[in-house]
């Protein structure tokens, strides 16, 4: 891998660092934990080697966050001044309602692979049929970027080292800060049950595609989910322990008998950073928890079948490096 460029000023006019490229996110892959997941990455990336960002695969769910809705570029690093199409009254908003910029970007990175008419200056980084990784430090992708201007990155397999991961964790963090509505309800979500508690675990039950998915390997039935919690609060044997449970289909307190269970934050987005204010989680493989251990930096248990057994020395915090 090359040095790390050097992160001068942009010169008047120039779109992005004089060293760095614009990097164009052109497919939608997944819902908002795969794609905040995805987003990450390639910010790890931006920051390690100079470059900038546009993401309009992130307009389904900017309006949930500070930086992003108040850009139609999702860009990053956040730019310096709005965009007159954010300030224009109305015209953000229809944009993103047509999802006319994401389809635009998203068939020119298909129709440049294909038509290759600005050579080198603009190239398609596409993931390839049974691609489970494809390392953006590696020396493949890096040759292909080389002496591009821009680069349309359309696919879901995109990663970077944890390294780059754990070096720009702040950054990363501070730029996917809920708006208030949404971070007040996490909060409160998880305050209510710490009243009582001294330790506040955060459980994520997917059902809804899990029953499917993979053969069902990751659908769990709520009546396991409440063993797991009851063989962990075991492990706190000095300590009030309680329970959040967030899941994608209804639950009730009385799935999970003897424990102390607190439901849902009210939308996605809100489970989301209630886990992440929790004192542990653990789920199974997904990036919604994932995301949830790394933006709290918590620790994770991730579940890989029915049999496991949660061992609290085993939670580790998430540097989002499981693909699923």
């Amino acid at each position: 891998m090359s040095e790390r460029p050097d992160h001068s000023a942009t010169e008047p006019g120039q779109p992005f660092r004089k060293e760095g490229k614009l990097i164009v996110i052109s497919l939608r892959t997944g819902r908002l934990a795969n794609r905040l997941t995805l987003f990450a990455h390639f910010i790890a990336m931006a920051e390690e080697q100079g470059h900038h960002l546009i993401n309009f695969a992130f307009h389904s769910y900017a309006h949930l966050f500070e930086t992003t809705r108040r850009d139609i570029y999702c860009r990053y690093p956040v730019a310096e001044r709005r965009s007159w199409l954010d300030v224009v009254p109305g015209v953000a908003a229809a944009l993103r309602k047509t999802r006319i910029c994401y389809q635009i970007v998203c068939y020119a990175s298909i129709w440049n692979e294909r038509f290759p008419i600005f050579g080198k200056q603009v190239v398609t980084l596409r993931e390839k049929p049974g691609s489970y990784i494809i390392p953006l430090d590696g020396p493949e992708v890096q040759a292909q970027i080389r002496d591009a201007w821009i680069v349309f990155a359309h696919g879901w397999p995109f990663r970077v080292p944890t390294d780059w991961i754990q070096r720009h964790a702040g950054k990363i963090r501070a730029y996917f800060r809920p708006i208030e509505e949404y971070a007040r309800a996490s909060r409160e979500a998880v305050d209510r049950l710490r009243r009582d508690a001294d330790i506040v675990v955060g459980v994520h039950i997917r059902h809804g595609d899990y029953r499917a998915w993979q053969g069902g390997k990751y659908f769990f039935p709520a009546a396991r989910y409440a063993g797991w919690m009851q063989e962990l609060a075991a492990q706190f044997p000095d300590c009030k322990v309680a329970f959040f449970v967030c899941s994608d289909e209804p639950r009730t307190a009385g799935e999970f008998p003897g424990l102390s269970v607190g439901l849902g934050a009210g939308s996605p987005v809100g489970d989301l950073y209630a886990l992440a204010g929790c004192d542990y989680i653990f789920g199974p493989q997904s990036t919604f928890t994932q995301w949830a251990s790394f933006h709290g930096n918590k620790p994770l248990f991730l579940l890989n079948d029915a049999n496991a057994r949660l061992e609290r020395a085993k939670f580790r915090i998430s540097c989002l490096d499981v693909c699923v």
